[in-house]
């Protein structure tokens, strides 16, 4: 069997950065290297390394680690950032491009990142036109690969984040989503492990590029990597 692909996750506390971990506990062909600022829980079985560092110092880690690919799961929310703009600027847009700028001068060619539908840089809504920016900033990276995910409303149980709003949405999304067609399935809920998947699959892909996927590009991306997995 071949080297397993090395990928590099940040943002390994959060919905879809749990996944991930989750996701590849008995996959051979994939091993994950999680960079946090602070100690966590693996899964159980983990096979699977987490390394503690200071954000500044995510770039030495990185480059020390070499992977292949770099993940990132990153993201706070309008209520941790205590409202304040700077402040979830801080995480979603700074934190974000500085480690990827720091990967590329490490010589790490292919990125995947969690953005969001209708992220756009001129945007009004605060939170879409971060996401839009960010996005803007990481292709002027010249990543040879470069794997951007637009997911919907994710579904799934978060740890120490509980928010109402999203909750009441969970709960009415499987009932709404049916009769979002057209141009408007893209704005349909999705899996947080089926975005998990997906962006584990993208990144083990070798094909030059900037990928944008949307709701449905997600889920192919995540069956993809699925049957992949019935075969090693």
């Amino acid at each position: 069997m071949s080297e397993p692909v090395r990928v590099a996750v940040i943002g390994s506390t959060g919905l879809v950065g749990r996944c991930i971990l989750e996701e590849v506990r008995y996959r051979p062909d994939v091993r994950v290297m999680a960079i946090a600022r602070r100690e966590f829980d693996l899964p159980h079985d983990a096979r699977m390394e987490c390394f503690v560092a200071d954000p500044e110092a995510w770039g030495e880690v990185l480059a020390g680690l070499q992977p292949d690919c770099l993940i990132n799961a990153l993201g706070t929310t309008w209520k941790r950032a205590g409202r304040d703009e700077e402040a979830f600027r801080a995480v979603d847009q700074h934190l974000v491009v500085n480690t990827a700028r720091a990967a590329r001068e490490a010589g790490i060619e292919r990125m995947v990142t969690i953005s969001s539908v209708g992220a756009n840089p001129s945007t009004r809504n605060f939170y879409l036109r971060v996401k839009g920016e960010v996005e803007r900033e990481l292709s002027q990276l010249k990543f040879r690969r470069l794997d951007i995910l637009r997911p919907g409303l994710l579904r799934g149980r978060r740890v120490d984040d509980l928010r109402f709003g999203e909750g009441i949405a969970r709960i009415a999304s499987p009932l709404i989503d049916p009769f979002m067609g057209g141009g408007m399935r893209k704005y349909r809920s999705i899996r947080a492990e089926t975005v998990a998947n997906a962006a584990l699959g993208l990144g083990t892909r070798k094909a030059a590029g900037r990928f944008s996927h949307d709701h449905d590009a997600i889920q192919r991306a995540a069956r993809d990597w699925m049957k992949r997995g019935e075969t090693v």
